[in-house]
């Protein structure tokens, strides 16, 4: 079950005998407790490479199909608080929000240059492009949903929900039909570090914006704190991570109908045996169905990515030297994950390809 768990890649010689049995209780640790991992040890800079098969993408089960020969890459440090990473296959460059910083990042990949993009960024969350190209953005410190037009210019999508002011959008999706769906927890609104402190006005909730006829609807006020959301590749299911609420937190799921969510159930929860219960947050579907899940607030061993068959298993994961909160496919081939991690930039590619276009 664990088989991909391996020693650290360090070549024996570098590793003295109380360091030796060190590492090996640790691995017998893991067949017996779980996955464990090395992240915090490895070099992220490479000047010491890792040894194949990667020792932090673990596969739980065979239906997580696991690249032998790669390798998790820190392609940028230096955020307070990295979020919202966004795949624009036009300009073959990553998006991503510095939160605290009120600042927007742009990776390019012909030669990983990484630049400030947009500053200030509204202390920016989550980020999208809709089917036409242009950038959708979630502003913790307007209390709005933004489009940046082709020729530069700002829509306001929303930012009232029946005359009071959104507590802090936070994540956002694109339909085909043109639906614009977005959460709105108000983490932004709760103290001054991620946007301006203020007031709740109104019930945290899940929304949909019909930007052609200038619409707002909500979709569901079910959930404590209603944040990452991804549809599943046929567009026929929307996932939810809600980050309030009793623990062990998890991500919910509805049928969609129409403009309409139906039937919500717990699909999965975060809890790890032998580890403990933190939350998701930023998700993402795979082509084949899976769920990609960004994990944080538990520590060494659990932070990451955790990925989730379509029945709600956990068959594998990707483990970070850090909290992740957000993630997305992408790459010419959307196979490759990008990973927002609290001070960092990750990525990695997969077996597989991302179900949306970012």
């Amino acid at each position: 079950m664990y088989g991909d768990l391996k020693p650290t890649g360090r070549p024996l010689h570098a590793l003295d005998r109380r360091s030796f049995i060190k590492s090996a209780s640790t691995v017998a640790a893991a067949v017996a407790l779980g996955p464990t991992t090395f992240a915090a040890e490895r070099d992220w800079l490479g000047k010491q490479p890792v040894r194949y098969p990667d020792p932090d993408i673990i596969t739980l089960d065979p239906r997580f199909k696991k690249i032998g020969n790669t390798t998790i890459q820190r392609l940028h440090t230096g955020a307070l608080w990295a979020e919202g990473c966004a795949w624009n296959a036009v300009g073959r460059y990553l998006l991503w929000s510095d939160i605290p910083n009120d600042r927007q990042f742009r990776w390019i990949e012909d030669d990983g240059h990484v630049s400030v993009f947009r500053q200030p960024s509204g202390n920016s969350n989550g980020n999208t492009f809709d089917f036409e190209g242009r950038q959708i953005s979630c502003e913790h410190g307007n209390r709005r949903v933004v489009r940046y037009e082709h020729n530069g210019s700002v829509t306001v999508l929303a930012d009232k929900w029946q005359g009071k002011p959104f507590n802090a959008p936070n994540d956002v999706v694109v339909h085909p039909d043109g639906g614009i769906w977005f959460t709105d927890p108000g983490y932004g609104s709760m103290g001054n570090y991620e946007g301006h402190k203020g007031k709740l006005e109104i019930k945290e909730a899940v929304y949909r914006i019909d930007a052609k006829a200038g619409k707002i609807e909500i979709v569901s006020d079910e959930c404590a704190k209603p944040n990452g959301l991804c549809f599943s590749p046929d567009y026929k299911k929307l996932y939810l991570a809600d980050t309030g609420g009793s623990a062990p937190r998890g991500i919910d799921v509805w049928d969609v109908d129409g403009v309409k969510l139906a039937k919500k159930r717990r699909f999965c929860s975060m809890e790890l045996k032998g580890k403990g219960s933190g939350g998701a947050d930023g998700i993402r579907a795979d082509v084949d169905g899976n769920i990609w899940a960004a994990a944080g607030w538990v520590g060494d061993g659990y932070d990451g990515v955790h990925v989730f068959s379509p029945e709600g298993e956990r068959i594998g994961m990707i483990l970070l030297p850090e909290i992740c909160a957000n993630l997305c496919f992408g790459g010419a081939k959307r196979n490759r994950l990008f990973m927002a991690a609290s001070q960092s930039l990750y990525a990695v590619y997969v077996e597989t390809q991302g179900a949306h276009i970012t």
